[in-house]
C-alpha cells in the first residue's frame, strides 16, 4: 500500500468532510481514502455510498455487496481510526449526494481518479450559493503484483472468475 504525492492539510483541518463511492469490498484505496477523512476531519465525516442505477456500468454489478454492508463497513471502520467523530454514511443514487447540499461541509476527499467529480461537486455548490470545498486528493494505490490500480472491480473479478471454476 502506497500513497504517492499525496499531499494534503495537516489533521484536523476541517470541521466537515466529505467523501464518495462504491465502497465495495473495502480495500486499500478505501481505507486510505477513509482514513484521510477521518483524519482532516475534526468533528464529522460524510460519506456518500453509491447504490441504485449508478451501479449498472460497473463490472460485475451482479456481485456488489447490498448497500447495508457497505455502509455498516465504512461506518466501522472509520469509527475504528477516530471513535469520537460523527460518522454520516449515507445510500446516494447519484453522483453528488449530500455533498452538494450540505452547507456545512468545508472539505472534500478524492483521489486522482475521481477528481473531476470532486470539481463538479464544487460547480454544483456554487450554481446553490454555496461555499466551495477545499479538495484534498489521495493518490491512487497499486497493487502490489500488477502495477495497477488496485479497485472492486478487480476483486469482483476474481471472484467472478474462481466461482466460475467452480461451476458456481
Amino acid at each position: 500500500m502506497t500513497i504517492k504525492d499525496s499531499i494534503i492539510s495537516p489533521p484536523n483541518s476541517y470541521g466537515s468532510v466529505v467523501l464518495g463511492g462504491t465502497f465495495d469490498r473495502l480495500h486499500d484505496g478505501h481505507r486510505l481514502l477513509l482514513k484521510a477523512a477521518a483524519e482532516l476531519a475534526r468533528d464529522r465525516v460524510v460519506v456518500g455510498v453509491l447504490d441504485g442505477s449508478m451501479l449498472s456500468k460497473k463490472q460485475f454489478a451482479h456481485l456488489i455487496m447490498p448497500i447495508e454492508q457497505r455502509i455498516k463497513t465504512v461506518e466501522d471502520f472509520i469509527k475504528s481510526i477516530k471513535p469520537d467523530l460523527t460518522v454520516e454514511a449515507v445510500h446516494i443514487t447519484d453522483p453528488y449526494g449530500p455533498s452538494i447540499v450540505d452547507k456545512n461541509l468545508d472539505a472534500i476527499v478524492v483521489s486522482q481518479e475521481t477528481l473531476p467529480g470532486g470539481l463538479l461537486v464544487n460547480e454544483k455548490r456554487a450554481e446553490r450559493g454555496l461555499l466551495q470545498l477545499k479538495v484534498e486528493v489521495v493518490s491512487l494505490v497499486s497493487e502490489e503484483s500488477s502495477g495497477e490500480k488496485l479497485s472492486s472491480s478487480t476483486l469482483r473479478k476474481l471472484i467472478f472468475k474462481r466461482n466460475h471454476a467452480r461451476g458456481i
